[in-house]
């Protein structure tokens, strides 16, 4: 299934958005428009489309502006620029600015649409170029470092489950990599070509999830301004990976047992029945079944997810994979400087039992290298928990979660507040980066 281009048009004349919107639509776009740059940036913090239909006159934020504000945006669109015909000087600007093209007024509508269809496949190659960059980065199985005999154990098993069909359940604690496990069996089966998509279910509001894994149509709800494919129909002859799937309300989970049983659903506010062909991959660190006596999940949903279980070990049953990942994450933020970790500094990361797992352990190197005077990471630019200092926090996932919010600050601070940039530092989804931002509350006085 191929979604449609999702189009904003900002122009302030209003004859001439309407009949924008209304013309590509016809074309089979999803269009919405707004009437000035500010509304544009606006909308462009929550949605970000395929291409922006930018013109450069207009009241409160000009269109030079809005391209110019756009190189801060964790993620852009593709720009077409409109401009009058005696204003080419700022088109050209406007593409020195990382405008995709720009069209004179009148603009034929014809000639606008091959212009969009091709700023979207330049939008979808450059994706494309990302995920393949960041695979041929990643050794072995896509990031998994290891040569502990439980997790090397897991691996075989993700060899053999890999080439068939079966839905499999992932099992571990938060941080363990569960997610590289799912893209291993993804990257090693027949649907490695189509589309590896993930979504975390416990992040979302119920609602919010629904829309997000169904799709909905124009008008569905307040807000739902443009027709929108869900995560199921871009996972369509690929693999659709639900982290956290017990954190997933009991009405979704109804939901979601239809698609798997029937391969059909329907989008949120639509009555057309639409099929699909994906393979599920769910993970989680709840316990399901003493979940299912609670009445927090489904029984029969957890009997169709559960063909395959594959259950990761916690970092500290695979001491002999500290060294190792530290190794790898003093190269992966190579950035920060290149540093060495001391004796005493290893012995104390060997030692802990990372209750946050490899993800907490990640964190601490990034955190030494960047706290680190000199060209040895000593004990003392270690975390208190690590190097002894107390007791680990009972409860590992808030003190995570604050060494979260300082590492990002600390990295957007070490890039000047570029968020594309810190997005890559940290590398993580501009996306991902954006809501972390809004979710911890981080403004921008905090890095600067």
């Amino acid at each position: 299934m191929t979604a449609p281009i999702r189009v904003l048009v900002a122009d302030d004349e209003k004859n001439l958005r309407e009949l924008l919107v209304r013309e590509l639509l016809r074309k089979g776009h999803a269009v919405s428009g707004v009437a000035d740059g500010r509304a544009a940036l606006e909308r462009l913090k929550d949605d970000v489309p395929d291409v922006l239909l930018l013109d450069m006159k207009m009241p409160h934020v000009e269109g030079i502006e809005v391209l110019r504000e756009l190189q801060d945006f964790p993620e852009a669109p593709q720009v077409i620029v409109m401009t009058g015909f005696q204003e080419v000087s700022t088109a050209v600007e406007a593409m020195k600015l990382g405008a995709y093209d720009y069209l004179t007024k009148p603009a034929r509508i014809e000639e606008l649409d091959i212009l969009i269809r091709k700023a979207a496949e330049k939008a979808r190659l450059l994706r494309q170029n990302v995920v393949m960059r960041s695979q041929l980065e990643e050794p072995g199985y896509q990031g998994i470092i290891t040569s502990s005999p439980r997790m090397e154990e897991v691996l075989r098993l993700v060899d053999r489950v890999a080439p068939t069909d079966s839905s499999v359940l992932v099992l571990g604690e938060s941080g363990t990599g569960k997610e590289l496990v799912a893209r291993a069996i993804h990257d090693r089966s027949p649907r490695a070509q189509q589309a590896f998509v993930p979504i975390h279910c416990g992040a979302l509001a119920r609602e919010v999830l629904e829309s997000e894994l169904f799709g909905h149509e124009k008008g569905a709800f307040t807000g739902a301004v443009a027709t929108k494919p869900g995560l199921i129909e871009l996972a369509d002859g690929g693999t659709l990976f639900l982290d956290e799937i017990g954190e997933m309300e009991p009405e979704s989970q109804v939901k979601l047992l239809r698609v798997l049983e029937s391969h059909a659903f329907f989008r949120v506010g639509g009555t057309r029945r639409r099929t699909v062909d994906m393979r599920l991959v769910a993970a989680t660190n709840r316990d399901l079944a003493e979940a299912i006596k609670t009445g927090g999940f489904r029984q029969d949903l957890f009997y169709r997810i559960n063909t395959i279980t594959i259950t990761l070990p916690p970092l500290r049953d695979r001491r002999e994979d500290v060294r190792r990942l530290v190794e790898h994450f003093l190269e992966q933020n190579a950035t920060y400087g290149r540093k060495r970790v001391s004796d005493a500094a290893m012995e104390a990361l060997e030692r802990y039992d990372w209750p946050g797992n490899v993800r907490e352990l990640q964190h601490a190197v990034q955190r030494a290298l960047i706290l680190a005077p000199g060209d040895a990471i000593q004990p003392t630019d270690l975390p208190d928990d690590v190097r002894g200092d107390r007791a680990p926090s009972k409860s590992p996932g808030g003190s995570l979660e604050e060494m979260e919010r300082q590492h990002i600050i600390t990295t957007l601070r070490h890039v000047g507040g570029h968020r594309a940039k810190a997005a890559t530092v940290l590398g993580i989804d501009p996306k991902t980066l954006y809501r972390k931002i809004q979710e911890y509350g981080i403004s921008p006085d905090a890095y600067k």
